[in-house]
């Protein structure tokens, strides 16, 4: 199983993914051997669907990256049209821009919107990682908490409790913070990610 240094990797194979797949991706069923005419009606329309969406994906992107003054608007209403994996991902897209801004409370408004946007378990894990970090910069350590007991998976496990390290010791817990992160350490944390966890445990004051 592959081990994520952080969520970053994983979102871009998941673009990635979708980049390489999306047309087959909209093929969806077959459905039935004597509805061959309309299966392929089917296919071909949804095949156009994705491709539609795709690009208005990418559109969306390139103009935030651009830092058009209309960006923000139009990737805000591409998400919120798009209750699918485009609209998710220009959703995490939106969340990064308003990080970058300092504007925490719109970028977790676009965390959890894009949350509820996909059914991709992986992207959802992304999703709730990405809540948490910006929940914890909010002061919110217990609602980051609930948040990061949503996401599962081994590959997250790390992650998840480097996360809570942090939760726990914005509430002034430093045993619970010492514990997250001594158990971050045993579950196949990357060398980087694991000295970075012990280095926190080092300068624990306990």
């Amino acid at each position: 199983m592959e081990i994520y240094e952080n969520e970053n990797d994983q979102v871009d194979a998941i673009k990635r993914f979708f980049a390489e797949n999306g047309k087959a991706l909209a093929v969806g069923v077959v459905l039935g051997i004597g509805a061959l005419v309309g299966w392929r009606y089917w296919t071909n329309h949804q095949a156009d669907t994705a491709k539609a969406s795709s690009q208005a994906y990418e559109n969306a992107v390139s103009a935030l990256q651009a830092d058009k003054p209309e960006s923000f608007a139009a990737a805000e209403k591409f998400a919120a049209d798009n209750k699918n994996t485009y609209g998710a991902l220009a959703s995490l897209e939106l969340a990064q821009q308003y990080v970058d801004k300092n504007e925490l409370d719109k970028a977790a408004a676009q965390l959890q919107q894009g949350l509820a946007a996909t059914s991709d378990e992986n992207l959802k894990a992304i999703f709730n990682v990405r809540l948490a970090r910006v929940q914890v910069q909010l002061k919110q350590q217990d609602v980051a908490l609930k948040t990061l007991d949503a996401v599962k998976g081994e590959s997250w496990a790390a992650i998840v409790a480097d996360l809570r390290g942090e939760a726990l010791l914005s509430k002034g817990d430093k045993q619970g913070a010492r514990t997250a992160w001594e158990n971050g350490i045993k579950n196949n944390a990357s060398p980087a990610l694991s000295e970075m966890m012990q280095m926190k445990i080092n300068n624990l004051s306990i």
